[in-house]
């Protein structure tokens, strides 16, 4: 490899340059190794959320993160394989009625996912509310699990773009995550780094996403079609509104119980119909000729739920844990209800659902169950929703991030549609 100084990587990317492959290459491989420091790289992450990236450098700079550590091979896999990631929102619990719904059409699900953090929930999070289920396994137990059950869920394991963990701690605190380029290949070099055929993205759009504006998510998601199509793996991507929670629960264990309710052929409509949309999509990019939505109605996903939750130690029958506090909050007048996803986020953060910090603990049982959804009409008086804590004192604080995103007023908001857009394929 031609060596560089990180210096020289800097300023060219300071002036407006563009990276050769050999400086991406170079620069991504010294900082995983501790060749750059780590104040240098916080300034080159600088340089590139202000000067940008060209398609060509994301990918080769996706593709230099996905070479610092291991690569899965999924060519023993019986199925045809097919991975999910969404960008993170409020009431997300879309993986859990999915992964299994999709496996039940016939692919193979290699799900790595993510704990929460601040006002967004994550999925691990969420699983391990369910007695006895562990969200770490073998390489063995991961693979095998995909040819049995045909999906898993787990945490990623350490060799998976080490460059990418390291770099993701050091942007948290230089800011420099608003990146699209360094977003783009963070997310892409984990996804691509899983070894699956086909890949659908899931981006988040409004108050309670990280893309705030259509556009912005627009640009992210075209950004990384691009980065998975160069790379050989089918990819597609669907915008979703998030600018209200999903569905009634937002939390760990009451996202669980709403998930389980999709699977046995209730929960809420919009819960449904984007678990549905994103595993059409996923059947399709796999190649498979099935109907996600009579599948789900005939029973197999939560079949396959009870397969995959039993197969990571989990007893899928054991009742899940339920806080000892709870507050409702009621309507104080007549009118249409609006919901802030943002507020009631940080509202069952607040609650103990979610961290402020990588290292935090979490508790399974906080968060919020809705009683009324966004444009609901509602009579003084009435019960909006219900705080849940495991420590009354958190109470307070859920109220006061709750005041400025639930109102009620005159009119009902404008209806917008979940699916806002499709890129790729």
């Amino acid at each position: 490899m031609v060596h560089f100084t990180a210096v020289d990587v800097i300023r060219a990317k300071r002036d407006g340059g563009a990276l050769t492959d050999a400086q991406i290459d170079w620069v991504v491989d010294a900082y995983t190794r501790g060749e750059v420091a780590e104040e240098q790289m916080a300034s080159l992450a600088m340089a590139i959320l202000l000067r940008g990236m060209t398609r060509e450098e994301i990918t080769r700079w996706t593709a230099a993160m996905i070479a610092s550590g291991d690569r899965m091979d999924l060519s023993a896999i019986p199925r045809p394989t097919v991975d999910k990631h969404s960008t993170g929102g409020v009431g997300d619990k879309i993986t859990l009625p999915l992964a299994p719904l999709v496996a039940a059409c016939g692919a193979a699900v290699p799900q790595l996912s993510g704990r929460g953090l601040g006002h967004t929930g994550g999925t691990l999070d969420k699983l391990e509310s369910i007695p006895g289920w562990r969200a770490r396994l073998t390489t063995e137990e991961y693979l095998a699990q995909l040819r049995e059950v045909g999906a898993v869920v787990c945490a990623a394991n350490d060799t998976l773009a080490p460059a990418d963990r390291k770099l993701y701690a050091l942007r948290d605190v230089t800011g420099t995550v608003e990146s699209i380029p360094l977003i783009a290949s963070s997310i892409m070099s984990k996804k691509l780094a899983e070894g699956s055929s086909a890949l659908v993205l899931d981006v988040k759009v409004g108050s309670g996403a990280f893309m705030k504006t259509e556009a912005d998510a627009r640009e992210l998601a075209e950004t990384m079609v691009a980065i998975g199509t160069a790379s050989g793996v089918r990819t597609v991507a669907l915008l979703t509104a998030m600018s209200t929670p999903l569905g009634y629960a937002i939390g760990n264990a009451v996202e669980v119980e709403e998930s389980v309710e999709v699977l046995a052929g209730g929960g809420p409509a919009d819960v449904v119909e984007l678990t549905v949309a994103l595993a059409r999509e996923m059947v399709a990019a796999a190649g498979i000729d099935a109907d996600p939505a009579e599948v789900l109605a005939s029973g197999k996903a939560m079949d396959s739920w009870r397969a995959m939750i039993s197969a990571q130690g989990g007893d899928p029958s054991a009742p899940l844990p339920t806080a000892p506090v709870t507050e409702v909050v009621r309507a104080e007048q007549d009118g249409y209800l609006t919901l802030d996803a943002y507020a009631v986020g940080v509202a069952a953060w607040r609650l103990g659902a979610g961290r402020a910090r990588k290292e935090d603990a979490v508790s399974a049982s906080a968060g919020i169950r809705l009683h009324k959804r966004e444009g609901d009409a509602v009579r003084a008086g009435d019960p909006i929703l219900e705080l849940r804590t495991e420590d009354a004192e958190r109470i307070p604080s859920a109220l006061d991030a709750l005041s400025a995103g639930v109102s009620v007023g005159t009119a009902p908001a404008d209806a917008s549609p979940l699916v806002l857009g499709r890129i790729g394929g």
